[in-house]
């Protein structure tokens, strides 16, 4: 027998927790199925700190009761709001204790397929079952959403790999390991590989690596020239935070044109002095081929300065990072995929966040093409908890609770070989 529910939502990172503390604080009829924080644990290296702020990298309960501040404060953990890196492990931490206190009913379960229905959605589990909601929040994170530039994207996986698969990197200790790209995960890697005793080149495209610069003390006339955001300091980011519902009725052309060039993945100052002068750097180079030769690879490199150069590896890692999709989404089967309207493969969203198919809404980075670079962050899970969930208590459900009953015999993994998409 299963119940309908009013919303259910897919993935159990900073905006899926957020979202559900704040349906759960206004009395929403909703279940929430994912991993707690599964990409911050699985796809980041150990030893990281993050790029974003103190003051930037919350999770939002309804009422406050439990910043990134008071989680430290409780916890005998140095916090500061600027000028001090935030651990990954205690971001991750925290992340759980907020969810074991505003998200107790989290459902540790993986999506399979997302099927539209007459009156919603049928959620079918990986390892069996189903659970029915009238309307969907996909909050995935950008684990799905991987590139590997097609230059070295067919070389064997034995070979070549994408950054988010290395936490630990002990097993490349003594190999010559070539990583691409100038942001904040290639050059995160390439500090912990050298560590590790692996023999690391970083080959960037840009002219040299561009850090994030470190905090400085800012006057009132700083302030005002360039203020303070979660996305940094500048009026574009300070807009980009201020506004996105503006943002969301400017041309979509423009939309497209900010999401693309502002905040590109710059890796933090921290991890300058680690990198810089100490792992070799090809800069301003790119792969024109690459061929596997006597289980090792062989990168031929175009050099803006003119001329190429040929560097060989045992590995290649991709710090390229990543590309959204719906089409990577395996639970969105092709019928669901065919409805959705999408620009870049990205879903055109309403100003609540809804898709072209009606229940539907994305948030994070899926929605950033909408609503700007804040959904990239985990700054941006403020403005979206609170905008779905104004939105989800006042207007009308669709249909009426209904008990079914499911015969478990209706679902098997192969028969959903053909919608996952």
């Amino acid at each position: 027998m299963t119940e309908i529910v009013d919303v259910a939502i897919i993935g159990a990172g900073p905006y899926g927790l957020s979202i559900a503390a704040h349906l759960a604080g206004a009395g929403v009829d909703c279940r929430i199925f994912g991993t707690p924080m599964h990409t911050w644990r699985t796809s980041m290296p150990e030893g990281m700190v993050l790029k974003s702020e103190g003051n930037a990298s919350n999770l939002y309960d309804p009422g406050g009761k439990l910043t990134l501040q008071q989680y430290c404060s409780r916890n005998g953990l140095p916090y500061a709001h600027t000028g001090y890196p935030i651990p990954l492990t205690t971001f991750i931490d925290y992340g759980i204790a907020f969810q074991r206190q505003f998200v107790p009913h989290l459902e540790d379960r993986q999506v399979a397929a997302a099927i539209p229905t007459s009156d919603g959605f049928e959620l079918w589990f990986q390892e069996g079952g189903l659970a029915r909601a009238r309307r969907l929040i996909v909050a995935a994170g950008i684990r799905a959403y991987e590139y590997i530039p097609p230059e070295i994207e067919e070389l064997p996986r034995s070979l070549v790999s994408h950054s988010a698969a290395h936490v630990k990197v002990s097993g490349f200790a003594g190999q010559k390991v070539a990583i691409v790209g100038g942001g904040a995960s290639a050059v995160n890697l390439a500090a912990l590989l050298h560590k590790n005793d692996a023999e690391v080149t970083l080959i960037v495209r840009e002219d040299a690596v561009a850090y994030c610069g470190p905090p400085q003390p800012r006057t009132w006339l700083d302030r005002i020239k360039e203020p303070e955001s979660g996305l940094g300091t500048g009026w574009r980011s300070w807009a980009c935070c201020a506004m996105p519902g503006v943002f969301h009725a400017m041309p979509e052309r423009f939309r497209l044109m900010v999401v693309r060039k502002h905040l590109p993945a710059a890796p933090g100052w921290t991890l300058q002095p680690l990198v810089d002068g100490v792992v070799p750097t090809i800069a301003g180079a790119t792969i024109a081929r690459a061929r596997e030769s006597g289980g090792r690879v062989n990168l031929e490199l175009a050099l803006r300065s003119g001329g190429t150069r040929v560097l060989t590896a045992d590995h290649v890692i991709a710090g390229t990072g990543y590309r959204v999709d719906m089409r990577r989404l395996a639970f969105l089967g092709q019928d669901m995929l065919d409805r959705l309207d999408c620009i870049d493969h990205t879903p055109r969203l309403s100003r609540q966040f809804e898709s072209s198919i009606p229940g539907l809404f994305f948030v994070g980075t899926a929605a950033a093409n909408s609503f700007g670079p804040m959904m990239r962050f985990a700054y941006g899970a403020n403005f979206a908890a609170k905008r779905l969930t104004g939105y989800l208590s006042h207007s009308p459900m669709r249909g009426s609770v209904r008990r079914d009953r499911v015969k478990p015999s209706e679902w098997t993994k192969e028969g959903l070989a053909g919608t996952t998409g």
